[in-house]
């Protein structure tokens, strides 16, 4: 006998879908309002008399444009819900929950790329600006432009980006072990230059500091697809396998995906949040003549939040699916006792 899928199954995938959607809306609107200067969503409300707060003069269409990519994001799902309860419910879980990791893992590894040329390129102009080469390789103009910090993420960090997502496009896989070799090597570079030619420069601490942690902010959604969390393991060794995908998907949806959505909503809220802070003014660290490169750890967050909304929502469903299959196997099992 074969069990169908409880309401609670449909709630968690509703949930799942509308937390995706919702995260990719929300980081858009963000740059949308702080960069373009559009009226935003809940300004919006605001002006049109639904919600308390700082009034706008009049409703505009890019605010207009903004609510209704808020409301799609969340009605889109309901649809979604609504036709998967008169199909296959597994079959929808099983593509979903493939789409949604598929998506997790091109945005980490274009992060990846991202890191790794940026680093390399921004180390290597550094190490020519302090020791007074810039002019000679670059002319004075643009020695002098490569010091600005506006200018460099302009113009050296953003097509460096551009390059690593065509990269991701083409690479598929995400290059952990690069990565954490870079960092060994930048290392060891450290040790030999102070140990045996006394030489130490700011941006060298800075660039493993950058790939530090880029390796561990952008792995975590990798390890969680791999089961490489560590798990403080109580009562979990002891559970069936029915009440083990349950706990997953419960730990995902009530603690998970809520603490990726506060540090979004904590770090992009206003324009002097934490995270939009440091990206709208290309933030440079206090280390003279160190890497350009502050700004971007502060973007970690966005990617390690948005990635581990996408990878939680594709853990949900995964468990979702083992949930029903477990029970199904269960009731089938007892059927066959009984009988």
């Amino acid at each position: 006998m074969t069990s169908k899928p409880l309401p609670f199954h449909y709630a968690l995938y509703y949930m799942a879908l509308a937390s995706g959607f919702s995260a990719v809306v929300f980081i858009i609107n963000n740059f949308l309002i702080h960069l373009l200067g559009w009226q935003g969503a809940f300004v919006t409300l605001s002006a049109m008399g639904l919600m308390s707060g700082d009034e706008a003069d009049s409703v505009t269409a890019t605010g207009l444009l903004q609510l209704v990519g808020f409301i799609a994001a969340l009605a889109l799902p309901v649809y979604m819900t609504m036709k998967a309860r008169k199909g296959d419910f597994l079959s929808y879980l099983s593509f979903h929950e493939a789409r949604f990791s598929t998506y997790a893992s091109f945005i980490i590894s274009f992060a990846f790329w991202g890191v790794m040329l940026v680093g390399v390129v921004d180390a290597f102009i550094s190490f020519l600006r302090i020791e007074g080469m810039l002019p000679a390789v670059f002319g004075e103009q643009m020695a002098s432009d490569l010091g600005r910090s506006v200018w460099r993420g302009s113009y050296i960090h953003m097509p460096l980006l551009a390059a690593a997502a065509l990269i991701a496009t083409r690479k598929r896989g995400i290059s952990f072990i690069w990565l954490a070799t870079l960092i060994v090597v930048a290392e060891l570079l450290i040790v030999v230059a102070r140990f045996i030619f006394s030489y130490e420069q700011a941006f060298m601490g800075d660039l493993v500091r950058f790939w530090y942690a880029a390796l561990f902010l952008f792995a975590s959604a990798h390890t969680l697809v791999e089961e490489g969390h560590v798990r403080v393991d109580v009562l979990y060794a002891g559970l069936s396998e029915v009440r083990k995908s349950l706990s997953n998907v419960i730990g995902a949806a009530l603690l998970g995906v809520p603490l990726c959505w506060v540090i979004l909503s904590r770090g992009l809220w206003e324009k002097t949040s934490v995270i939009n802070g440091a990206l709208l003014r290309f933030e440079t660290s206090q280390s003279g003549f160190g890497m350009y490169v502050k700004y971007l750890m502060a973007g970690f967050l966005i990617i390690f939040a948005f990635s581990m909304i996408l990878q939680f929502s594709s853990f949900i469903m995964t468990h979702l699916q083992k949930h029903i299959q477990e029970s199904n196997a269960s009731s089938d099992a007892s059927a066959k006792a009984e009988s």
